[in-house]
């Protein structure tokens, strides 16, 4: 029988970040993925790592903490995970939209956010390519960008390098308690004796609670992104719309229309060979990773109404991710009291990739001293399974669509 400090189950970007900073903390840990590094969501997402996305409070006080990180993930991991300081601007199309993101603006500018607004002419300066009907932007200089899949390899290989072990394509099949307490992890390859579970499952955080009788509030949100053929340097930094933010955070204010039901808003991007990176929708539809017509239709639609010269690209394919979506959209970060050695690091939504750096730190740092260290400065009552005791697991889950677990 195997033995490990720290089962963490999980081969994404959360469990690959977790994995890599426990190995600083010196702590045994082995990781289990039922496929392979970067299979899931964090493959099938973009390469933004957004502050302007995030929720005024702890939810942008963590993004800002963990895009700090980056650069120095940028020179110590042997792969270039193609970190980028290139700034974005969110696109604002009519009035209404204004009135938001300028409140949004003034109350993300008070946590420390360098952003402001661009009227008309300042935004299609600074990005030419911008249709001549839009209302104006925000921009922050702070935005990034990282190659998510080069990410998720660079912390697999950081962590492996130096002796965390990792069993891919290898599935839980139960989790052992003794008085209560984390005892081991059940494979289809074995069992492992432990201290501490780290639940870093994303969209299938919810089956692996219920192996220690815990009813986790996660669902699945489909996003479908398109990629274009290479064309020449058409997009600045990344490019976002108000309909993007709303999307995520007050879907019910976009309307009833078709788009507002795919919950369609514009995340743009360019890679370095060209190709175009559009997205995407907000969709929840179970577990269901299809892409469809109707929602490939929408976005380009969208995206072309702020970038005209998309209707002159060539679309050569196009992919769907699961993002793990919590009610109040925010992750569920840290042990479990009901279930001593149980800890939960999932339900980053669409924020994973920009978040992944400072959850590997606050979950070592958990596992290592009790808590997140002083300096941090977080309260992870915020982030705890704990906030959603008064949470009809049951009726949520089934309120957005998700009436079965995914193994």
């Amino acid at each position: 029988m195997q033995t490990s400090d720290v089962v963490i189950i999980g081969g994404g970007v959360i469990g690959c970040s977790i994995a890599y900073h426990l190995w600083k903390r010196g702590i045994p840990t082995h990781v289990i993925e039922k496929d392979d590094i970067a299979m899931g969501t964090s493959g099938a997402c973009d390469k933004a790592v957004l502050l302007q996305s995030k929720n005024p409070g702890i939810h942008l006080e963590l993004a800002l903490k963990s895009v700090k990180m980056f650069p120095e993930l940028q020179k110590s991991l042997d792969t270039d995970i193609e970190f980028l300081n290139h700034g974005c601007m969110i696109v604002i199309q009519n009035e209404n939209q204004w009135k938001v993101m300028e409140g949004f603006v003034e109350r993300q500018k008070k946590l420390g956010l360098d952003v402001k607004l661009l009227d008309k002419n300042e935004a299609r300066d600074r990005q030419p390519a911008l249709s001549e009907d839009i209302l104006g932007s925000t921009y922050s200089p702070m935005d990034c960008e990282a190659n998510p899949i080069y990410l998720t390899l660079g912390l697999y290989r950081g962590a492996k390098k130096h002796g965390v072990k990792f069993s891919l394509g290898t599935k839980v099949t139960g989790i052992k308690l003794e008085k209560g307490r984390i005892k081991s992890v059940e494979t289809d390859s074995g069992e492992i004796l432990c201290k501490y579970v780290v639940n870093a499952t994303g969209v299938y955080a919810p089956t692996i609670g219920r192996m220690v009788g815990l009813n986790i509030p996660i669902v699945p949100r489909r996003g479908q992104i398109i990629i274009t053929e290479p064309v020449p340097k058409l997009i600045h930094g990344g490019l976002n719309c108000a309909r993007y933010i709303t999307a995520k955070f007050r879907p019910e204010l976009l309307g009833t229309d078709e788009m507002a039901k795919l919950g369609v808003g514009l995340a743009l991007g360019q890679t370095e060979n060209g190709n175009l990176l559009i997205g995407g929708t907000r969709e929840f539809v179970g577990f269901n990773k299809t892409t469809t017509h109707k929602a490939l239709k929408a976005i380009l639609k969208h995206a072309a109404s702020i970038v005209p010269a998309i209707k002159n690209v060539h679309v050569i394919r196009s992919f769907a991710g699961l993002r793990p979506y919590t009610p109040d959209g925010l992750p569920i970060l840290g042990e479990v009291p009901e279930v001593p050695g149980f800890i939960m690091a999932a339900g980053h939504e669409g924020d994973g990739i920009a978040l992944s750096a400072i959850t590997g730190r606050i979950i070592s740092e958990v596992i290592a001293d009790g808590k997140p260290s002083d300096d941090l400065n977080i309260d992870m009552t915020k982030l705890s399974l704990d906030r959603f005791k008064n949470v009809d697991v049951n009726e949520f889950r089934e309120s957005h669509n998700c009436y079965s677990f995914a193994s």
